[in-house]
């Protein structure tokens, strides 16, 4: 439920009047555009927005990309866009806002077809970003090991529970789509990081109302989707990352940079817990793509 004052900052309730009087849209249009426009607004918020007049066309972007990353469907998607262009032509035509920030948001189907990756070097800053002095530093740091270390997505990763950490085995089970098991190996650095978290930390912030999760908020329960994406975009910022990194980066940073070492493509698929495998080749071309980059780059005829 939107906090009141939040729903009044964003004129929420003044703008389903407007649909329902003015444009006599139906209920079920009014519902579905004030859960998607509540969404952007607890997002706005959770990111430092206070106000429409506040969210810039880049913002928007980051929303989308965060809808997607939280596992909306693209029909949903779009239908958030559209709920986001009818919201700001209502707060342009009553003077509430100068300019419209997603006159230029495109929809799903518009995006590009090959994911964005980073770097080795980018992973390992990211990874390194993570300051000893943080208090909830090995929490962060086994979060973010585990989330690229496995190739995980992210409802994967805030839905571990302790006992699907098997360190003796090195291993991970993982709870995919459709509640789909697979099992994931998980390197050193993950094992050590979680290994740590679960000795250190975690039996401090458990208060009886973790629910058998790995990931605990501050408060002792389980971490959220937007808990765990403000907690990526923090060290994001602190690396001085420039691209755009969500929750799904890291995953297909994984599952990129496993091919980039000669991994074979059905092992991927088998860890990314892709039912078919035309899905994992996507990321044969994102490594072809990564190839004519660095021969761009650095050859002399490039």
């Amino acid at each position: 439920m939107l906090p009141d004052g939040v729903s009044r900052a964003f004129l929420l309730e003044r703008f389903s009047e407007y649909l329902s009087l003015e444009e006599g849209s139906s209920p079920r249009t009014l519902e579905a555009y004030g859960r998607d426009l509540s969404r952007m607004a607890e997002w706005g918020v959770a990111n430092g927005r206070s106000a429409p007049s506040e969210l810039t066309g880049s913002d928007l972007r980051e929303f989308v990309y965060y809808l997607k990353d939280i596992g909306l469907s693209p029909s949903s998607i779009r239908r958030s866009v559209s709920a986001a262009h009818t919201y700001f032509k209502f707060l342009i035509a009553e003077g509430l806002v100068k300019a419209d920030p997603s006159e230029r948001l495109e929809t799903p189907k518009k995006w590009r077809t090959l994911p964005e990756v980073l770097s080795v070097t980018d992973v390992e800053k990211l990874l390194s970003s993570i300051s000893i002095d943080e208090p909830l530093v090995f929490r962060d740091r086994a979060m973010l090991e585990l989330a690229y270390g496995a190739g995980l997505r992210v409802s994967e990763w805030i839905g571990i529970e302790v006992k699907d950490v098997l360190i003796q085995d090195a291993m991970l089970r993982v709870f995919g789509k459709g509640s789909k098991e697979r099992l994931v190996p998980i390197g050193r650095a993950a094992i050590g990081a979680v290994g740590m978290y679960l000795r250190e930390l975690r039996p401090r912030l458990e208060r009886g109302e973790g629910k058998g999760k790995l990931f605990l908020s501050i408060r002792g329960k389980p971490l959220t989707r937007m808990g765990a994406w403000k907690i990526l975009r923090k060290y994001v910022e602190v690396a001085g990352l420039r691209t755009s990194v969500t929750p799904h980066t890291l995953r297909h940073s994984f599952a990129t940079h496993l091919l980039e070492g000669g991994a074979d493509l059905r092992a991927v698929q088998e860890m990314l817990g892709h039912a078919d495998i035309s899905t994992t080749q996507i990321y044969t071309h994102v490594d072809r793509e990564y190839l004519r980059s660095v021969h761009k780059q650095f050859h002399p005829r490039g």
